[in-house]
């Protein structure tokens, strides 16, 4: 028995459906003693071993550290100006690869540019802006 507990086999308090149900929490508190020693991984291995269809529940920290989905181009490494970012890529491929991600500007990133091309302003009226605390 993967949980270590045989006894659970002969005990009349486990031996049906609804005798099981009666003793719904000690049968919890066995399972949770038991995952409590096994990292999701290992339990969903050692479970699954056995013959009973098991997956360990991935979090996002897991999904984005898998290095399956890395080699796969299914989660995407960015270089943004604050940082490395780890991000799922789009899932549209182009020629059998992932679109590149880029990353998104920082706040103000283009003020200069989008005052001087949509408003006609020099960086001087810009640099203006800036100082008074509107931009």
């Amino acid at each position: 028995m993967v949980i270590g507990q045989e006894a659970m086999l002969e005990d009349p308090r486990f031996a049906t459906r609804e005798a099981r149900g009666r003793h719904g929490a000690e049968i919890d508190a066995m399972i949770t003693d038991w995952t409590r020693r096994h990292d999701k991984h290992e339990a969903m291995r050692l479970v699954g071993a056995a013959g009973v269809p098991a997956g360990a529940v991935l979090d996002t920290g897991d999904l984005l550290a898998e290095p399956s989905f890395a080699a796969r181009g299914i989660i995407q490494t960015m270089q943004h100006p604050n940082g490395e970012l780890r991000m799922p890529a789009f899932p549209v491929r182009f020629d059998g690869a992932p679109a590149p991600v880029t990353p998104s500007p920082l706040l103000g990133e283009h003020t200069a540019q989008v005052f001087g091309d949509w408003l006609g302003m020099n960086a001087g009226d810009v640099e203006g802006l800036r100082e008074k605390g509107i931009v």
